[in-house]
């Protein structure tokens, strides 16, 4: 048999052939992710005699070219998580990293546990495409939480607190909020303290018709007698006006292409064929929907139950030493960031809609009522939500195959 190591980075990777024994059926030899770099290693993996297996590590999206590439080829291809192929073997006092050992050391590992490690499987193009757009949603919500953040700041040298008196939620068409709207007219305190009640009551007005908001008198007077009120930090002028409706447009801006992405990722997430039953679990919205779809992936991949809550990283370890036996409360967190943060939007729904019948939610409460910290019991509930999602998806996946 062959185990072919390959220690995979951007754009090139070290390839090693091993056999047992220890006999090196080819020293490590470097590979270009090109079309030609490909087809050319395609060609010599399959003039080995034997049962050839490939082994690399999971790199982000660096090994994705040549692990597709090995598997339409009719490979064997198995990603290993790193810190997996990082503890094993480590038989040395002497310290070596370079490309060529790692790849023996990953064609080592491949002959070491080769009946126990998953085969790689292609996702199809509208899983891959899902995934890359929830990862960028997750960014951009991140930028734009720290820029809303920021701009809140900014606003409180010229009109402080105005972000407290509009409650109205992000608009659905395009996601904006109103107070940073009203903002980019009314940028300073005195664009309305200046003027008098009857002369701002019409500007507002036209306002929130142009731009699509409801108006109210009673509002208006709110706003006339908190701006009388405010003490700015820096004058009203034509640099101050540059800085706050920029800040606004650019805020604005990021808002919009957030709120795109989201929309194209939902429309992807409706054609995959677990997305009806995914949709109706409780706690679950459009986004957290297709956040989920994204990250678990075909749920498939995993064997059990266990194999998910351990792949969200929600797992506990066992801690262990002499007498003394002890059940650990912390969770790994080897396992997806981005799933435990979608998991922790779907349990904070659930505690905030408090359905008495809902089992997950009585799970949570007991928890509570046992006095477990906040975060413990958040993962718990994360965790068992994951178990049913597994039983569901499974079971209805199931039903539409036939």
């Amino acid at each position: 048999m062959n185990s072919i190591g390959i220690d995979v980075s951007k754009g090139k990777s070290m390839v090693a052939v091993l056999r047992p024994l220890g006999e090196i059926v080819r020293a490590p030899f470097e590979v270009n992710h090109t079309v030609k770099g490909l087809a050319a290693l395609v060609m010599d993996l399959k003039s080995l005699d034997g049962d050839s297996k490939v082994f690399m590590e999971c790199t982000g999206s660096y090994h994705l070219p040549i692990a597709n590439a090995l598997s339409k080829a009719g490979f064997k291809v198995h990603t290993i998580n790193a810190m997996l192929i990082k503890n094993f073997g480590n038989n040395s006092i002497r310290k070596v990293k370079t490309d060529k050992a790692d790849s023996l050391k990953i064609a080592n590992y491949g002959l070491t546990y080769w009946h126990e490690v998953t085969q790689y499987s292609i996702d199809d193009d509208i899983r891959i495409k899902l995934k890359s757009f929830n990862r960028q949603y997750s960014k951009y919500i991140k930028l734009r939480t720290a820029m809303c953040n920021n701009f809140t700041s900014l606003i409180d040298l010229t009109f402080p607190g105005i972000n407290t008196l509009f409650s109205s939620p992000e608009r659905k068409s395009d996601g904006h909020k109103k107070w940073i709207d009203f903002s980019l007219r009314f940028w300073h305190c005195e664009c309305v303290s200046s003027m008098s009640l009857n002369a701002f009551s019409s500007s507002y007005q036209t306002w929130c018709k142009t731009h699509k908001y409801n108006f109210s008198n009673a509002k208006v007077a709110e706003i006339h007698e908190f701006a009388r009120q405010c003490c700015p930090v820096i004058p009203k002028d034509e640099e101050t006006r540059f800085l706050i409706t920029h800040a606004a447009k650019e805020l604005n801006a990021l808002t919009e292409t957030t709120n795109s992405i989201a929309s194209k990722a939902l429309a992807l997430a409706i054609q995959l064929p677990e997305y009806p039953i995914v949709a109706q679990m409780y706690g679950v919205g459009d986004i957290t929907s297709f956040q989920l779809i994204a990250e678990i992936g075909n749920i498939y991949r995993f064997p059990k139950k266990s194999s998910l809550v351990s792949y969200a990283g929600l797992d506990t370890e066992p801690k262990d030493s002499g007498i003394i036996v002890r059940k650990s409360n912390e969770i790994t967190k080897k396992g997806s960031p981005y799933l435990r943060s979608t998991l922790f939007l779907v349990m904070s729904n659930i505690l905030m809609l408090a359905p008495a019948d809902e089992p997950i939610y009585q799970f949570l409460d007991r928890k509570r009522t046992e006095g477990k910290h906040y975060y413990t019991y958040l993962c718990a509930g994360a965790a068992k939500f994951l178990r049913i999602y597994y039983a569901r998806v499974k079971e209805y996946l199931d039903k539409q195959s036939g």
